[in-house]
């Protein structure tokens, strides 16, 4: 049986085939003999896509090139394809390189591919085909499906039927969480992963989204989420409608309960703490009205608001004051001013006149030793002498310095 294009090595063919069944199987991706170098990759495809395997001689000297699959069946020699699978296609082949593609790779392509080179002694080197197998969409479910404030709720993700086993990560919002997870192996090394988050939610959390994402080397921008329902108690606050200011003798007050919750509060109640309420107060709805107020209408105003988690409340003082209480205000402030102002000015015109006693004591003429002996003389020599000190009268002779 006679094989065409072997060339000069159809002779050897059939005792390098046999010989190379008993060369021991490495992981080794490049092998040198005599200047010539065989090269092969690794090749990780997902399943269902097309695999390339090549193999690349450096200065090869004519000897041929063969493709084997795992069970060292001949896929290539040379350009011949002895193997009768059609997704074997030649894509290059030369002197230098044999080039196939994998179509429609499946979990039974997986395994490793040798490259064979007939030299002497003869080289090979492996390509090992890992097929990834992406898992099935996320399965996201919860406890349940409304929480209350305060309480805590569990989250479960699973990704079902990879190869390798996923990673799953969650996310509330922007925030990272970390759940517990647990890989369970079913057949093949295909795996699947359940990831359990236990969180506990505020009203904070209500309509956020928890995302849960898929890292898998067969997927990108794998994920599913869900957004948390949140109920919680109302939160309530009491607004002053009117009047704007003092509340007055005489005058109205009126007053407006606002709650918000969820569910949104199904009942709202007025009442005055520690007494009781004025005889011709009015309730209409969530407004408080009171007409003709007085003093004796003074208290603490309550509102409480109520839904299926629970209840809160918002107080309002009442402080009447009298009808007049702007104007006497008033009154008293300007007096206060007026008051200030009167000791001020008294103030300075008591330094004034203090000032002026002092200067008007103090007034005349500065006299030093010489100017008192100059006025007492008769003469001018006489002044002279005085000045130097010959003046009888001790007295004279003193200098004052008032």
């Amino acid at each position: 049986m006679a094989i065409s294009g072997l060339g000069s090595h159809s002779i050897s063919l059939f005792f390098y085939m046999i010989l190379a069944t008993f060369l021991h199987k490495g992981t080794t991706q490049t092998i040198s003999a005599q200047g010539q170098n065989l090269v092969t990759n690794n090749v990780s495809v997902v399943e269902g896509e097309t695999a390339i395997i090549s193999c690349r001689v450096k200065n090869n000297d004519d000897s041929v090139i063969q493709l084997l699959n795992p069970n060292r069946q001949t896929i290539y020699f040379r350009d011949v394809r002895p193997l009768k699978d059609s997704r074997f296609q030649l894509v290059n082949f030369s002197d230098n390189e044999l080039l196939v593609s994998l179509s429609n790779v499946s979990l039974s392509d997986e395994g490793r591919y040798v490259c064979q080179l007939y030299t002497d002694p003869p080289q090979e080197a492996y390509a090992d085909i890992t097929v990834l197998v992406p898992p099935g969409n996320p399965i996201l479910e919860s406890r349940e499906e409304i929480v209350s404030e305060g309480n805590e709720t569990e989250i479960t993700c699973t990704a079902m039927g990879s190869k390798p086993a996923s990673t799953i990560k969650w996310m509330k919002g922007d925030q990272p969480l970390q759940g517990e997870a647990t890989v369970e192996e079913l057949y093949d090394r295909m795996y699947t992963v359940t990831s359990r988050l236990k969180l506990t939610v505020s009203k904070e959390d209500d309509g956020v989204a928890i995302i849960c994402i898929i890292d898998h080397p067969a997927v990108k921008d794998f994920q599913a989420q869900k957004y948390l329902e949140v109920q919680y108690k109302p939160e309530v606050k009491i607004v002053v409608e009117f009047p704007e200011g003092l509340t007055r003798e005489g005058e109205n007050l009126e007053l407006t309960c606002k709650a918000k919750g969820k569910p949104q509060p199904h009942q709202i109640n007025w009442h005055k703490v520690d007494d009781d309420f004025p005889s011709h107060a009015v309730i209409t709805g969530t407004d408080l009205f009171i007409e003709n107020l007085n003093k004796s209408y003074n208290g603490t105003y309550r509102c409480v608001a109520s839904n299926l988690v629970g209840e809160a409340y918002d107080d309002y003082i009442l402080y009447v004051y009298d009808s007049r209480a702007d104007g006497v205000q008033q009154k008293i402030d300007h007096a206060v001013i007026g008051g200030v102002v009167a000791v001020v000015v008294f103030a300075m015109l008591c330094l004034l006149i203090v000032l002026g006693r002092y200067f008007s004591r103090h007034k005349g003429t500065y006299f030093t030793h010489e100017a008192k002996g100059a006025d007492d003389a008769a003469d001018a020599d006489t002044a002279i002498i005085n000045a130097e000190g010959g003046h009888n009268n001790s007295d004279d002779k003193k200098e004052y310095y008032i």
